[in-house]
């Protein structure tokens, strides 16, 4: 872990790399707040962004059965984190960054 790594205030493990993005909730100024979701990368081709995708199960009182659901979230990533599709991730709420972001990755589970 390095030494220029900023407390954003929950246990999670600090990415191994530096950058210099002030976007970044571990070597910026970005602080986090709310909601904790965790997902799968399910695109990286956007600058800085990634899309995060998250299953879960809906009840139907009607039916009293579960539907599978997914729900599909843009995050910021910054380049510490060297994210690709398919990784664990865990995201955080933000304030909004552009009009579609406003989720950052705080964690990259191995």
């Amino acid at each position: 872990m390095t030494a220029n790594v900023r407390n954003i205030g929950i246990e999670v493990a600090a990415p191994e790399g530096e950058c210099s993005d002030p976007n970044c909730p571990f070597h910026g100024t970005l602080s986090v707040r709310g909601q904790i979701i965790d997902g799968v990368v399910d695109a990286v081709k956007m600058n800085k962004t990634v899309i995060v995708k998250r299953d879960y199960l809906q009840f139907v009182n009607k039916y009293e059965r579960y539907q599978k659901r997914s729900a599909r979230y843009a995050a910021h990533a910054a380049p510490c984190l060297n994210l690709k599709v398919g990784d664990s991730v865990k995201i955080m709420e933000c304030r909004p960054l552009s009009k579609t972001v406003a989720f950052v990755v705080i964690e990259k589970k191995e």
